[in-house]
């Protein structure tokens, strides 16, 4: 018998084996979002694969038992053992948790998406590692550490590319709203969509607008068009939104 055909086996080395491989994997994918300061840390995302882990040995341990030392009572009560039933418990309350994570900040936007399907991503490693599938976990960790971390600068440059352009526009009074549509459309560009967020002067708010613009093929730079808005006179800040 193989090592691995022997750390497949439900014994006391694959147990620890399976526990560990599960902390490091989320270990993993949790030390990159610590070091961006997300909702969820390093600890969340081992704590969730270390959890998920512990249901399926939980599940394969009550089948051992069932099947050896329980087995009287087992059939005597006409017990039927269903260890699927675990891992589908963990995919649902592992949501409660990734919506917690998910939070509406300003400028129509949404944070926390990629923490929280992270964090399912950690509860299906950790799933698989208690399983005993270890290639599953070694490749998954190798392709969620890609898409995670490598390709975001890919995404971001990906996307300052395209022809579309959302702002977020702050001006001193709501009369200015039309000179930042003059200068846009002086550009060659078209707004598709305005949506004003606030019409009146504040103390600490200035009137404030979403600009969906489309750019024009001659002058396709997002950093064109963002200096282009900035120099106005009436312009307070602007920053382009990227989702």
């Amino acid at each position: 018998m193989s090592s691995l055909e022997y750390l497949r086996e439900f014994n006391l080395p694959s147990v620890i084996i399976r526990l560990v491989l599960a902390l490091v994997s989320g270990e993993v994918i949790g030390f990159g979002r610590s070091q961006k300061h997300c909702n969820a840390g390093m600890r969340t995302y081992m704590l969730t694969s270390i959890g998920a882990a512990l249901t399926i040995l939980i599940s394969m341990y009550e089948y051992q038992m069932l099947c050896e030392q329980w087995a009287f009572a087992a059939e005597y009560s006409e017990i039927k053992f269903d260890g699927t039933r675990f891992s589908a418990q963990v995919i649902n309350g592992i949501g409660f948790l990734a919506a917690g994570t998910i939070i509406g900040i300003s400028h129509q936007q949404v944070s926390g998406l990629t923490t929280a399907i992270g964090l399912f991503a950690a509860a299906c490693l950790g799933i698989a590692a208690g399983s005993g599938f270890y290639e599953c976990v070694i490749i998954s960790d190798i392709l969620i550490i890609i898409s995670m971390e490598v390709l975001q600068p890919l995404e971001i440059a990906f996307k300052r590319k395209l022809r579309y352009i959302t702002l977020f526009v702050e001006f001193d009074s709501i009369d200015d709203f039309d000179v930042i549509k003059r200068t846009i459309a002086e550009e060659g560009a078209h707004i598709f969509d305005a949506d004003i967020e606030n019409s009146k002067r504040e103390i600490d708010k200035f009137p404030s607008a979403i600009i969906t613009i489309r750019l024009s093929d001659e002058k396709p730079s997002h950093s064109q068009m963002l200096s282009t808005v900035a120099v106005l006179n009436c312009v307070y800040s602007v920053q382009e939104l990227i989702s």
